[in-house]
């Protein structure tokens, strides 16, 4: 069962660390490009502070954004702003998500994300620890996959090998870091193709962050996943 208490001081610490690395950077480099195709640095640390909020709704059974419309403008609006202010944005509406997930709840109950999408409750803290870590990468100063911590990386694979599971247009495809196993792809009597590599590298190809030029392939080409 998923540690929702645990999950939030993971998100908690990840948050720390990138507004730590964050601090280093100055008004120029904040208007820089990300490693998001469109996305400044600034886009990303505004969508961070958006989101936190967006998943207080979420977690307070409001929709998460009033619309697909409002939440870009809002991500446009404050894109441009200065580093200190990004900054203090981005740690008011943290703690504005650890308020919300320390009141008293039922957290086994099914909540309602963007495009329809549903999760119990538990397993909000962990979609924004993946905001938090995945973005602290895309902001492209210092911070790589492979600085990710273990624990996270592993459940990471494992959420998004459990996304395209099933999908018709994914082979049966099994990955493999030398230590943990995971499958994915359609439904098959066995793998289609398998996929070795490091855990860091697995899950840039995952999520879309890396090529998977780095990675092992057998029994096929490396298969083509859908977008996040």
């Amino acid at each position: 069962m998923t540690d929702h208490a645990h999950d939030l001081e993971s998100v908690r610490a990840a948050t720390e660390r990138l507004l730590t690395a964050a601090a280093k950077m100055d008004n120029a480099a904040v208007t820089q490009s990300s490693r998001l195709p469109g996305w400044s640095r600034g886009h990303v640390l505004a969508h961070l502070s958006r989101n936190a909020d967006a998943l207080v709704n979420v977690l307070r059974g409001r929709p998460m954004y009033s619309s697909a419309e409002a939440r870009d403008a809002d991500i446009e609006r404050d894109a441009p702003r200065p580093l200190d202010v990004q900054l203090a944005d981005l740690r008011d509406s943290a703690a504005r998500f650890q308020e919300a997930g320390a009141e008293p709840a039922d957290w086994s109950r099914t909540v309602e994300l963007r495009n329809g999408v549903t999760d119990a409750a538990a397993r909000v803290p962990f979609r924004r620890w993946v905001e938090v870590e995945l973005h602290h990468v895309d902001l492209g100063i210092g911070y790589e996959l492979e600085d990710l911590p273990g624990e996270f990386a592993e459940r990471e694979i494992v959420f998004l090998t459990e996304r395209f599971s099933g999908h018709p247009d994914v082979p049966a495809t099994s990955l493999a870091d030398g230590t943990h196993a995971w499958s994915t792809g359609r439904a098959a009597d066995a793998p289609e193709v398998s996929v070795e590599g490091t855990a860091a590298d697995l899950l840039g190809w995952l999520a879309g962050r890396r090529d998977g030029s780095a990675l092992t392939v057998h029994g096929g080409p490396l298969p083509l996943l859908p977008p996040l």
